[in-house]
């Protein structure tokens, strides 16, 4: 999935704020990054600076709500000799106290106390979610909301493997193109009809229909048929899924596809009311209308504060549900969401905020929850422009340039692993692989990409120049910052940072508007072939367009390999020619961040972090938030 990115400040604090530039001095490379990047030692000046606020943190949201149709569409600066000044500044933010966080909203239903309602729990989502319709919905604020309102053939685990969800069990052909699932007997909508086959036949056709514009419709492109169907050469209808009985769900593919099981339990692939969605059209997800088959129901949504649930008793193991209540707080600023999860109004946090991380693992140690992710956050370089699209060199020369280890010790800084590869650890059967240089001294790589640098054809009289965009919001701030510093002072190469909201980059990387581009990437289940699978020439989701005739011959191969180990050692062969190319540059893997309050009970921790609100329970009120 395209990662929802990391989140800065409540949007309306934005409205008519700019990007300014304004002298900065006393500030030096060696305070920001130390020595080893042979930085000049003299004070820079005529920095980029943001104004007004002194915190960083002030700045930017990864995705304005359209409630706010005035807020600015970008903010933009030019920065080149003072780069490294600017990088100290932004890190030197890190320390502000909590003075300088806003303080938490005493108004509106979103700042009620959590001590009100003893069952129900309280969890902070991030930014709002962009829909609730399980086919369109693309971030992951939507998805930890339908999560509780839907279950799929399967769920998420708490190891992160697939468990049984509406199915309680499942086969495969011994060819692998076949999977029979077997529903559950009990299951129920919310209104109280039985969920069958059916529903989710009508919900797979729905998700590669081209009349929905689903963002993942290519995410079951191994299903029969999908791919002719997305191109719009077949109907829905004749998508290999089928329903042979009101308990079974047969589906049969075009290669064999050993993670599907996983898959199933990806949001998109949940099931639809049908007769409401035929009744409601798109208006089928409105409180008090929208009919699930998860653990909870909708009750209310309030743009901009929260989104409410209530315990859904036709739920088919509701005997299991331990909480009444769930609300979703939407918060952007991670400042803010801290500030209210110590005063009590949360119950658990989205993240946590960069800039007091150290505080608050001394202050909340046993509160706060880390765990590996699979995510991978990068800079993404649009191949179908020159110097890009002709001169691999080049790309090589800016990935060797970048110093993650120092990104993430320095800027970062919450445990995310320097990303020296694109397939995360902890991919299930996979051995993550790495470029050739990982793990040379930054010396080493320094002089090989001053060489490549100077072989493209630039030098200090014809410099690199460029743009990076990347959406608003501190972490983005500060490691576009850091990059810039890094490329301008190992090569010359002169960038323009250029700040967008989250939709319009979006808008503007599928436009192929771009030089280079902030993205990430989240594992839509548990598999290297969720992360490979986003370079393929046919995928609608390969941003950089990367063309690579023997990266999609091995693809293939692996989407047709029965045998696991063979399959493994194609996906690896297969990330070691995408890394050799560099199409993009891995900067750091993810982690999961929480503060959960002492009183949640059941909480675990996954790689794909997904936990889900009906595993939850909450201790009588006590002493902490």
């Amino acid at each position: 999935m395209r990662a929802s990115p990391d989140r800065g400040p409540d949007p309306s604090r934005l409205e008519g704020r700019r990007l300014l530039l304004s002298p900065l001095t006393g500030t030096t490379f060696e305070s920001l990054f130390g020595t080893g990047l042979a930085a000049p030692r003299r004070r820079m000046k005529n920095a980029a600076v943001i104004e007004p606020h002194p915190c960083v943190e002030d700045f930017g949201v990864d995705d304005l709500p359209q409630r706010h149709p005035h807020a600015p569409r970008y903010a933009r600066a030019r920065l080149a000799p003072a780069l490294a000044a600017a990088l100290a500044l932004l890190l030197s933010l890190s320390a502000c106290s909590d003075r300088d966080v806003p303080a938490a909203s005493s108004t509106g239903a979103a700042a009620s106390s959590s001590s009100t309602a003893p069952h129900r729990l309280v969890r902070g989502n991030g930014p709002e979610p962009d829909s609730l319709d399980p086919q369109r919905a693309r971030n992951v604020e939507s998805a930890n909301v339908l999560r509780d309102l839907y279950e799929g053939l399967t769920i998420v685990g708490h190891d992160g493997a697939p468990a049984p969800g509406v199915a309680k069990s499942w086969s495969v052909s011994a060819d692998g193109l076949r999977w029979t699932f077997l529903l559950r007997a009990e299951a129920r909508w919310s209104n109280g009809d039985p969920v069958v086959a059916a529903d989710f036949v009508a919900a797979l056709q729905r998700l590669v229909a081209p009349a929905t514009r689903s963002q993942y419709a290519q995410v079951v492109d191994s299903i029969r048929h999908a791919r002719e169907i997305i191109a719009g050469r077949q109907p829905p209808t004749a998508l290999g899924v089928v329903a042979p009985d009101p308990a079974t769900v047969v589906i049969e593919l075009e290669s064999p596809t050993p993670y599907l099981p996983g898959l199933m339990s990806h949001w998109s692939t949940m099931p639809v009311h049908r007769p409401t969605l035929a009744r409601e059209g798109a208006g089928f997800v409105k409180p008090g209308v929208l009919v699930g088959n998860g653990a909870f129901r909708l009750v209310a949504w309030v743009q901009g504060a929260q989104l409410d649930l209530e315990r859904n008793r036709q739920y088919w193991n509701d005997a299991a549900t331990r909480l009444e209540a769930v609300r979703f707080v939407t918060q952007s600023d991670e400042n803010a969401e801290y500030q209210r999860w110590r005063s009590g109004e949360l119950h658990v946090t989205a993240t946590v905020p960069r800039g007091q991380f150290d505080n608050i693992r001394r202050e909340h140690a046993a509160a706060l929850k880390l765990g590996p992710q699979l995510g991978t956050y990068y800079f993404g370089l649009n191949l179908d422009r020159e110097p890009f699209r002709s001169q691999p060199g080049l790309r090589r020369a800016l990935s060797l340039a970048l110093d993650r280890e120092r990104i993430t010790g320095s800027v970062t800084r919450v445990g995310e692993l320097p990303a020296n590869g694109w397939v995360p650890p902890g991919t299930f059967n996979y051995t993550s692989q790495s470029f050739d240089y990982a793990g040379r001294p930054m010396a080493e790589r320094l002089v090989e990409a001053r060489r490549l640098y100077a072989a493209a054809g630039f030098s200090a009289a014809r410099p690199l120049r460029f743009e990076l965009r990347y959406n608003t919001g501190d972490v983005h701030n500060r490691i576009a910052v850091a990059a810039a510093a890094m490329w301008k002072q190992a090569l010359g190469a002169e960038v323009s940072l250029v700040v967008r909201e989250f939709k319009v980059l979006q808008q503007e990387v599928d436009a192929r508007e771009v030089d280079l581009f902030r993205s990430s990437w989240i594992g839509d289940y548990n598999d290297a072939y969720t992360f490979l699978q986003l370079f393929k020439g046919d995928f609608g989701l390969n941003t950089p367009h990367f063309r690579d005739a023997r990266y999609d011959a091995l693809l293939v191969a692996a989407a047709a390999e029965v045998d696991p180990a063979k399959r493994r050692a194609t996906l690896e062969e297969a990330e070691r020619v995408l890394l050799a190319a560099h199409p993009v540059i891995p900067v750091h893997f993810y982690v999961t961040k929480h503060l959960v309050s002492p009183r949640v009970q059941g909480w675990y921790d996954n790689v794909l972090n997904v936990v889900y609100s009906k595993d939850l329970a909450l201790s009588p009120a006590g002493a902490g938030p």
